[in-house]
């Protein structure tokens, strides 16, 4: 029988493993030396707010490995022998494999900083670090102030944990505002002004220089580089990005860059080996796509995709049109198709905020065709099913515009904005567009808010 092993228990690992186990009566075993059962990462921030129980982060129940024939191994993989199909575990253990897939993910990236593994200094990616996260920072009288060191995703959402426990954050980002080299500047000038509102000390524009230490190993304090400041703190959290993780197989013949490089088949240059998720590196990007994609749903479809080649049918990752969403403290965020930092030179941009500074919509289309490109939406929330049509079907920003509250899907007793989105785009841009009759019926069948 067919021995399938995967070096990894995220959400790309699993998937494959899964789908495989649908397909096949292969041989399975996933090896992991984080956690013996898989959980969803992007669920640790609510463990350590009160909103639910690590073991509540975990979709299957302990018995479903066992029931789907599906082997769990808790080991660390120190190198791949690929000539004669064996892992080599750090407690010297040979473990061989018919086919091998790797989907090892991410970790937080560090710059040589003094002081970056003093105790107390952590990332927020693995389960560990949520366990250094109680440790360190169970409460504001244990935890004086913490420091996060870049400014992220990962980065709002630890400054969001630590501030449900009323624990004095200042936040160091390196940018001249928040996450500007994804966001437009209104949008990131929106976030700054959201961190700032939730009592966040967010220092623009300034770098780490070193983190220094007591007398026991903790981490006492940071120095700011530009200014040369210190920050007394008990908690240093390094969320600078993450990078993949591979250290262990660099010195393989296994060929990578910053990743492990696959082709569209997620196959690597050694024959019966494969790479999937935030570790793969694809040798020429996807369209618009960067040849490393971090995130959480495109390592799900790279697991499905993948156990259909396993299987006997050999098929091409295909990733679709970009979409992710994420949530700035109180602001929720999605993005459908492109819109950049800085408009491209064809491109034309649309901006609209309420008056609350909580809602905003930012769409980029085509100045010349008027094709939509894409989207962010922030404190709105918008069904991916019609952008993912419209981005098909290369709609125009006018349609786009016209059905808008066919897209829009937040809850009852939502105020809905899309006349006054409608009014403003008329207005700067001199057109006429109406909203369809079908969305008008849906704003007033809609109870509204004051």
């Amino acid at each position: 029988m067919e021995h399938i092993v995967i070096i990894g228990n995220g959400i790309s690992g699993v998937t494959a493993a899964r789908h495989i186990r649908k397909l096949s009566d292969k041989k399975i075993t996933i090896i992991s030396a984080e956690t013996e059962y898989f959980f969803s990462r992007t669920a640790l921030m609510y463990v350590y707010m009160g909103h639910m129980k690590f073991e509540h982060t975990q979709p299957y129940e302990s018995w479903f490995w066992k029931k789907n024939s599906i082997e769990l191994k808790q080991a660390f993989v120190k190198t791949i022998d690929t000539e004669n199909n064996k892992l080599v575990f750090a407690s010297g253990e040979d473990f061989s494999y018919d086919k091998l897939i790797i989907a090892t993910g991410s970790k937080p990236n560090k710059f040589g900083w003094p002081g970056q593994d003093l105790n107390g200094v952590m990332g927020m990616y693995h389960k560990q670090d949520l366990e250094n996260l109680e440790k360190f920072a169970p409460d504001n009288k244990t935890c004086k102030r913490a420091v996060i060191v870049g400014g992220g995703l990962i980065g709002i959402e630890m400054a969001e944990m630590l501030h449900s426990r009323n624990i004095p954050v200042t936040f160091l980002v390196r940018e001249t505002s928040f996450w500007n080299g994804v966001l437009p500047a209104q949008e990131s000038e929106l976030i700054n002004k959201e961190i700032l509102n939730n009592h966040i000390d967010l220092r623009l524009g300034v770098n780490l220089q070193e983190i220094k230490s007591d007398a026991n190993g903790n981490a006492s304090s940071i120095i700011i580089k530009e200014t040369g400041e210190e920050i007394a703190c008990n908690v240093v959290g390094l969320t600078a990005g993450v990078s993949p993780n591979i250290d262990f197989i660099k010195d393989s013949a296994i060929e990578t860059g910053r990743g492990v490089k696959v082709n569209r088949f997620l196959e690597t240059n050694i024959n019966n080996i494969y790479a999937i998720g935030d570790c793969a590196e694809q040798h020429e990007a996807i369209g618009e796509r960067r040849n490393i994609e971090a995130v959480w749903y495109t390592g799900r479809m790279m697991g499905e995709t993948l156990a259909q080649t396993i299987c006997g049918n050999p098929t091409e990752y295909k990733p679709g049109h970009w979409f992710n969403s994420a949530k700035f403290m109180d602001i929720e965020y999605q993005t459908y198709g492109w819109v950049w930092a800085k408009p491209k030179e064809n491109e034309a941009r649309f901006y609209w905020e309420s008056s609350c500074n909580k809602k905003a919509i930012h769409i980029n289309f085509d100045k010349n065709t008027r094709q939509f490109i894409g989207i962010n939406t922030f404190g709105i929330r918008m069904r991916h099913p019609f952008f993912d049509k419209v981005l098909t079907n290369k709609k125009s920003i006018d349609y786009v515009l016209e059905h808008l509250a066919d897209a829009n899907f937040d809850p009852e007793f939502y105020k809905l904005h899309e006349p006054e989105i409608i009014a403003k785009f008329n207005k700067e841009n001199n057109t006429n567009i109406k909203l369809k009759k079908k969305s008008w019926k849906r704003i007033f069948s809609k109870t509204l808010n004051a």
